[in-house]
């Protein structure tokens, strides 16, 4: 059974099961909530998305708006042509949604970027030489890897919301004289645990350094305001935030960003060129060298209003969710689930989990092949954290993340916590062999090939 064929519900005349369809009551709806998959016994059913934490679907709101402007697309900013103006319209006011999503302060610029690590990577370009830059391990690659090795100081990952602050706390009273930056994580990738943000900030304050918030993963599911929380600046992901159109956003503070030298060299990024130099662009414009990715912009906007919008049933659908996930999972026996700060945790809705006696690539591809559910299986590109966690496991080097979201139900939770219990207690169904994708069944019989649609 071909990719193209599950695509379309016509072409199956397997009945599907009675599933709530995303986008009812309060919730904002999303492309792909009727999207069939084929298993590996022959059957089709409909997906059960636990893989948000890696990419979100995009809300037909975003798609909506993205097709409402393509029609007068055009170049922004240099252009006197009424799509022009109209389209260079749509792209500021892009940036004054995202400035509003976060709280931002009046004088906080919004420079869009393609995502958290290009974010991030921004940031670090603009850090002055002489800064000392703080992170703890339990950091995403994105956020720990960026900064100069040799005026960081990387902190052990915490074993409590508490420690956490005391080690920032500990690591700044010792450090080098001159300007500092604490980077931290709103919400950890691996386990979705909640960092002690706003008490870290202060701690920070106090000793005359700065924060950067990686929100990726707190952004699509809790509030974040830049000035209640007083951090300095933040980053973010549209395609975690229901908008994959390749645009992200640093946030905060403009002076090391104004000094700084542009993030990409070109037109839009300049103010005069000529043979005595070069006088580079003040705010965004300075570091959104070339044709920024307006519909990107547009689309992450349009993600910033909906979440705006619907928040509070947003976060009790996901609170919900994650409270009938976690309570199935405890009760599967042989499987364990994994923490920061404790099981008591705030969290978003993350689950970072193995299976004794089971490799978790081949759970995840036995969830994909027979089960019809999607998750993420290995270190999460948080490798020092998920070696920290698994230090005390003889079998396991890797593990399993349920990442839950606005394309999630509570008949996909129970899927999956059914499929972990059978996993665990009966075995797999299917033999399973090394693939390109890292695993799949012996002999499959579903064609994962996936057809050109242009």
């Amino acid at each position: 059974m071909s990719i193209l064929s599950i695509l379309e519900p016509s072409h199956s005349t397997v009945a599907r099961p009675t599933i709530a369809r995303r986008g009812t009551g309060n919730l904002p709806a999303t492309v792909g909530a009727e999207l069939l998959v084929p298993l590996a016994d022959g059957r089709v059913t409909d997906y059960a998305n636990f893989d948000h934490g890696a990419s979100a679907p995009c809300l037909e709101s975003v798609r909506a708006a993205v097709e409402a402007a393509l029609p007068s697309y055009a170049s922004v900013h240099r252009g006197n042509g009424y799509a022009s103006r109209i389209t260079t319209q749509w792209y500021e006011r892009a940036r004054a949604e995202v400035h509003a999503f976060v709280g931002a302060r009046a004088d906080d610029q919004v420079i869009f970027t393609r995502q958290t690590t290009d974010a991030l990577n921004l940031l670090a370009r603009a850090v002055p030489a002489d800064a000392t830059v703080i992170v703890f391990e339990s950091e995403h690659h994105a956020a720990l890897l960026p900064w100069p090795a040799e005026r960081t100081i990387r902190l052990a990952a915490p074993s409590s919301a508490t420690q956490a602050v005391t080690a920032v706390a500990d690591a700044l009273r010792t450090a080098p004289e001159g300007p500092r930056l604490v980077v931290v994580t709103g919400a950890s990738n691996v386990t979705g645990e909640i960092f002690p943000i706003a008490e870290i900030a202060a701690v920070a304050k106090a000793h005359a350094a700065r924060v950067c918030l990686d929100a990726a993963q707190l952004a699509p599911h809790r509030l974040v305001d830049i000035a209640e929380l007083e951090v300095d600046w933040v980053a973010l992901s549209g395609h975690k935030l229901y908008a994959p159109y390749g645009t992200g956003a640093l946030i905060g503070r403009a002076d090391w960003l104004n000094t700084a030298d542009p993030y990409l060299y070109g037109g839009g990024a300049t103010e005069t060129v000529s043979a005595e130099g070069t006088v580079w662009n003040q705010g965004p414009a300075r570091h959104e060298g070339g044709s920024p990715n307006v519909i990107g912009a547009i689309a992450l906007a349009a993600a910033c209003a909906a979440i705006t919008k619907h928040r509070e049933a947003i976060e009790q659908h996901e609170r919900s969710l994650l409270a009938r996930l976690r309570t199935g999972l405890a009760q599967v026996p042989g499987v364990a689930t994994y923490s920061i700060f404790g099981e008591e945790a705030d969290r978003v809705g993350t689950v970072c989990f193995t299976v004794d006696g089971l490799n978790s690539t081949v759970v995840s591809a036995a969830l994909s092949a027979e089960y019809g559910i999607g998750v993420r299986d290995g270190k999460f590109c948080a490798h020092p954290l998920v070696g920290h966690l698994l230090a005390d496991s003889a079998e396991h080097a890797t593990a399993v993340r349920a990442s839950l979201g606005l394309g999630t139900t509570r008949e996909h939770v129970d899927r999956l916590v059914n499929a972990i219990r059978t996993l665990a207690t009966v075995g797999l169904t299917s033999t399973y062999e090394e693939s390109t994708h890292g695993c799949q069944p012996t002999n499959d019989p579903r064609d994962l090939e996936a057809p050109r649609i242009w």
